[in-house]
């Protein structure tokens, strides 16, 4: 039995500044000037530097990846995002994630995860909202060379 239920939950933090937010747009192919121009960011519609989508998304996904890899091969089959609000630079996130179900799949040899995720600040505005699974196999059960 997997060490996974429902209602369990786990988070991360991540400071969102200028120089993390010009360096993941820049390796992710974003030259968006929101990311990189302090002065056109200024003039648009947030006021200053923003981060990229995806670089939000990978932080949280980040954390989800290394909770589940804990436990033994863990792999996502699927993820949908919400973006309700731009994050600034300067910005502390919470990087939460928690547990809605847990189900073993015999033809997948492992336990099909559910899970509700946010990016919020200190103050609990809500920045992205998402839902996924994972498949976690247990460490235990890959040593005894159950199949897969």
């Amino acid at each position: 039995m997997i060490a996974v239920r429902a209602g369990d939950s786990f988070e991360g933090t991540a400071l969102i500044d200028a120089p993390s937010i010009r360096a993941f747009a820049t390796l992710a192919g974003d030259m968006n000037p929101l990311h990189h121009d302090d002065r056109a960011a200024a003039a648009g519609p947030y006021g200053g530097l923003i981060a990229s989508g995806p670089q939000l998304l990978s932080l949280l996904l980040g954390v989800d990846a290394t909770h589940f890899s804990a436990l033994g091969t863990a792999v996502g089959l699927g993820f949908d995002f919400k973006f309700v609000k731009a994050v600034r630079a300067g910005t502390r996130v919470v990087l939460a994630w928690t547990v809605t179900h847990c189900d073993y799949k015999p033809s997948l040899a492992g336990w099909i995860v559910g899970v509700e995720g946010a990016v919020r600040d200190a103050d609990g505005t809500l920045y992205v909202s998402a839902r996924g699974s994972n498949l976690v196999r247990e460490r235990a059960q890959e040593q005894r060379g159950e199949p897969r």
